[in-house]
């Protein structure tokens, strides 16, 4: 799955530490959610959608099995 969360985060100006905190997760939690090695559990992504007041849908969509580009 990927995912638009380091941009959203990003976005805000806040550092990984500041999104894990706020999450009550890990600084790693959040690394591994942003770099696609962890799928969060779907608490988890309410949780973060809620945070960035954004839809679950527009932060998480499947895999593309080309080179496309993650939608904007």
């Amino acid at each position: 799955m990927e995912n638009r969360i380091r941009a959203e985060r990003e976005a805000r100006g806040w550092t990984q530490a500041a999104l894990a905190e706020r999450l009550s997760v890990s600084r790693q939690t959040v690394v591994a959610i942003e770099t696609g090695k962890y799928d969060p559990s779907l608490p988890l992504a309410f949780r973060l959608a809620g945070l960035l007041e954004s839809p679950i849908e527009s932060l998480f969509f499947p895999a593309r099995t080309d080179n496309s580009r993650m939608p904007k």
